[in-house]
């Protein structure tokens, strides 16, 4: 099984095992790591916000119009920001390093 590496703001490291097909945003929750995702995966807020390692950045489908529109509502937005809920897992992504940002805001208002 594919793995994701997601990195708490104080450099901690979480290295879990994700299922193909389960988005970013899933597999933070199945693991209790601390990504929100407010609308619970809907796109319709900015919470599950997540800063792609930027050796991993262009190995990832391009952001829809829709995921770019609630990314410019993110906190600490960056070059490599998606959101977690956008990103699905493959067999390719094996290694994916995530940060969390320090903050997130609820863009829904």
């Amino acid at each position: 099984m594919p793995k994701v590496i997601f990195v708490d703001p104080d450099g901690v490291r979480h290295d879990v095992e994700v299922a193909v097909g389960l988005s970013v945003l899933e597999a933070a929750h199945q693991n209790n790591i601390e990504l929100e995702g407010a609308c619970e995966g809907s796109l319709a807020c900015s919470t599950c916000h997540v800063v792609v390692d930027p050796d991993w950045y262009g190995k990832l489908p391009e952001a829809t119009e829709e995921e770019e529109d609630m990314l410019d509502m993110a906190f600490g937005l960056t070059r490599t920001s998606r959101l977690g809920c956008q990103l699905i897992m493959t067999e390719e992504l094996d290694g994916l390093v995530l940060r969390l940002p320090t903050e997130t805001r609820d863009s829904r208002g």
